[in-house]
């Protein structure tokens, strides 16, 4: 990787974290497609996946007091059952392919979320997080994007914003944690190749977003927040989905 490259990256995970500090969650919906992009969508998926966990571990220190116990049982639990599935298919489908996959799943997870933003329909129960936490489970492993399926809940239940970003901060360290160890035990050539002052780049760049995150979220409103996330996801995933249907046809 060229250091101009890497640059990139880093600039990429600096408004991921920054994001993730303010909606809760965004990460990798930012930096997903362009981590693919730039790394390929293996050695790309699994950064996300490490990015994700150090970075949600780092903010549920500072949001236990909001974390709801309660509904992380309820979705972390079946998470795990669509982590393992998942991290089969991202080992063992080609590059390309993949490519598409990660870019088409965050378009289409961004779309039913807008659609449902607009829905006047109220789930309730515990069937509705199980789905969702098996629907995350399997797309973080696939795509490293798990954030959608509990978004799409939190707007269905009208879980409170606070209550619900906090709550995520466990749950992606947890699905995280199970889709690397997943990943690295079926194939450890997938990990990214890095040096390791770039690591050390990596988590101060972290840390630096989360609490930048932390003060411009003084001044951002929840709406303002997700739509920022919204709109530079769609234009990632896109560009993933362009290059992977290049790659198939070229």
């Amino acid at each position: 990787m060229t250091l101009g490259i890497f640059f990139i990256v880093l600039a990429s995970i600096l408004v991921g974290a920054v994001a993730q500090r303010i909606a809760g969650l965004g990460f990798a919906l930012l930096i997903a497609p362009f981590l693919v992009i730039i790394l390929g969508p293996h050695a790309g998926v699994l950064l996300v996946n490490i990015c994700g966990v150090v970075s949600s571990a780092i903010i549920v220190g500072r949001v236990w007091r909001d974390i709801d116990w309660s509904m992380f049982r309820w979705l972390v639990v079946p998470s795990l059952f669509g982590s393992v599935p998942g991290s089969f298919l991202a080992v063992a489908v080609p590059s390309a392919p993949l490519s598409v996959t990660v870019g088409a799943v965050v378009l289409v997870a961004l779309t039913i979320s807008l659609v449902l933003q607009r829905s006047d329909v109220v789930v309730r129960g515990n069937p509705p997080k199980v789905v969702a936490g098996f629907t995350a489970g399997l797309t973080n492993s696939m795509a490293g994007v798990g954030g959608p399926a509990v978004s799409a809940y939190a707007l269905l239940s009208r879980w409170p914003q606070r209550q619900f970003a906090a709550t995520l901060q466990p749950f992606f360290v947890c699905i995280g944690t199970v889709t690397l160890v997943a990943k690295l035990l079926l194939d450890p050539s997938q990990a990214p190749v890095l040096a390791p002052w770039m690591w050390i780049a990596i988590g101060v760049v972290i840390v630096a977003g989360i609490f930048t995150g932390e003060k411009l979220a003084r001044f951002v409103r929840d709406d303002q927040a997700r739509l920022f996330v919204v709109v530079i996801a769609f234009i990632g995933a896109g560009l993933a989905v362009i290059k992977g249907l290049a790659d198939i046809l070229g």
